[in-house]
């Protein structure tokens, strides 16, 4: 997902997206664990993706408090 895709989620959005991707995460680390993924980048991917959201929603944080 884009950044300005991501910017015009709200917080409860992100909030959401943050807690759906991190356990989309850890039922991809299991199947990998189990059988080897096609494509094991997708996990990589999906981290940056929660980083970003992350990142974005510690933004929002610090802009609001100044």
């Amino acid at each position: 997902m884009k950044t300005s895709e991501i910017r015009e989620l709200t917080n409860t959005e992100i909030a959401e997206r943050i807690e759906a991707e991190n356990a989309r995460l850890d039922q991809m680390k299991m199947q990998h664990s189990i059988s080897p993924l096609d494509n094991p980048n997708q996990i990589t991917n999906l981290r940056r993706d929660i980083a970003r959201f992350k990142t974005i929603l510690r933004e929002r944080e610090l802009t609001q408090q100044n």
